[in-house]
């Protein structure tokens, strides 16, 4: 036996399937027997529901990522993008960070590209509107709060100082909701630090198509989360869409207008681009068309798990998995098995689980869970979110460092500083220079 395995994408899924796989198969990898290779655009993978807590200063960007190489030192890692995958000949093209593409062949694939933002064709999307689904847009958000509350500490236009200090989330998910819940947070904790920014004087408004907000931890919950966002004075706008932002100038289906310097769009996801570019089996939304043993429908040595795949719920026949950590994190456990038995020809096993619940942050010590039918609010709640999620955090180096940032900030104010130069690192050079030229 000598087979390569080329995982594609290095998030939940691939990097669970990785350490499953280095465990199961490490007598055939240090015999040479199995090669196993992770391609993705980043050194490491991020855990997405800590992003929130990053926004909002709570914790450090380095400690809710953990870095490949080394929670993976039996598996070589590629840094690029998988840009078309030939499962007929076992090649995928692989478009490196730096230089030209290539052909890499592999004798089993794992599909675990992952999902991007799905975005809408709205007028003016692209002029204000920010992601939430890497460390990149959490920390740039976080430094465009404060960097606004300066802007709206230093001038003398109201006009100036209401756009700065008008900020628009969509999506009442659990992206936005714990989006908007810690940064607005952050930004009340850090007005007292402002001599002429109130709380009262920051508006967020967060726009939900549907009529419910966080249905995941169901209505009674999402009632009492919408609830307590509006009396944090939050302006929540149900049965609402995004018509235009043009400018900055957001047109709402309600018929109010008013104007944003910040728009976070989170409004749901789409697989990766890479599974259309594919002569993989696709369903009707587009995604991996996946059987509930993760392997892809009428294909050989092909699998797949996570956000591009519809993988079928065995638990509740007709429905599919629900595209979130918890799921991509069990399904990593069952794939890293069934390629195991798959090389091994013995039989694979269906994915089947049980329902845990679901948990979010609603900013510092307050929190919304439904676990096991248990629902919880308020720090109750928070506190196991928190320690749900620390409990998931691969490897105990990264625990131990989310401890020690959690520890720390409960002697310690947090910082208020905009880095967002750091986003522009070349900018105080130019000028130099330009200088020099006058």
């Amino acid at each position: 036996m000598n087979k390569h395995i080329l995982i594609v994408g290095g998030g939940y899924v691939g990097l669970y399937t990785a350490l499953r796989l280095q465990r199961k198969l490490s007598r055939e990898l240090r015999a040479g027997e199995v090669r196993i290779t992770i391609i993705d655009p980043q050194s490491y993978m991020t855990y997405q529901p800590f992003l929130p807590e990053a926004a909002a200063g709570n914790l450090s960007p380095r400690h809710m990522v953990a870095p490949l190489r080394r929670v993976l030192p039996k598996v070589s890692i590629l840094n690029g993008r998988v840009t078309k995958v030939d499962h007929a000949a076992r090649t995928v093209t692989f478009q490196p960070a730096e230089g030209a593409p290539r052909e890499v062949a592999y004798d089993v694939v794992v599909m675990a590209a992952g999902s991007i933002s799905r975005t809408l064709p709205i007028p003016g999307l692209t002029d204000i509107g920010i992601g939430f689904k890497t460390v990149g847009e959490a920390i740039a958000l976080r430094n465009r709060v404060l960097h606004l509350l300066d802007v709206a500490e230093s001038t003398e236009d109201p006009e100036v100082r209401r756009r700065a200090l008008t900020f628009v989330v969509v999506g009442a998910g659990f992206a936005g909701v714990e989006a908007l819940a810690e940064l607005e947070d952050m930004a009340k904790h850090s007005t007292r630090y402002y001599r002429n920014i109130k709380p009262s004087d920051i508006r967020w408004v967060l726009v939900e198509a549907t009529n419910r907000v966080l249905p995941e931890v169901g209505p009674e919950m999402g009632k009492w989360t919408l609830e307590q966002l509006r009396e944090r004075g939050i302006d929540v706008k149900l049965d609402t869409r995004l018509e235009s932002c043009v400018g900055g100038h957001v047109v709402l289906s309600d018929g109010s207008e008013f104007e944003a310097e910040t728009l976070v769009w989170t409004a749901g996801v789409k697989p990766s681009p890479v599974v259309a570019d594919s002569d993989l089996p696709l369903d009707e939304r587009g995604r991996l068309k996946t059987t509930t043993k993760l392997t892809l429908a009428g294909t050989r040595d092909a699998f797949a798990a996570g956000d591009a795949a519809g993988v079928p719920d065995v638990t509740n026949p007709g429905q599919y998995c629900a595209p979130n950590a918890q799921h991509a994190v069990r399904q990593a456990k069952v794939l890293g098995d069934n390629i195991v038995r798959h090389l091994r020809g013995q039989e694979l096993v269906d994915y089947r689980h049980k329902y845990v619940g679901s948990v979010a942050g609603l900013g510092l010590h307050q929190g919304v869970a439904n676990v096991y039918g248990v629902k919880l609010r308020g720090f109750p709640a928070w506190f196991m979110h928190r320690t749900y999620h620390l409990s998931r955090v691969p490897t105990l180096n990264r625990k131990v460092r989310v401890v020690v940032d959690w520890t720390l900030a409960l002697f310690f104010k947090r910082e208020t500083i905009s880095l967002g130069e750091m986003e522009h690192p070349r900018e105080g050079f130019r000028a130099a220079v330009a200088t020099m030229r006058r």
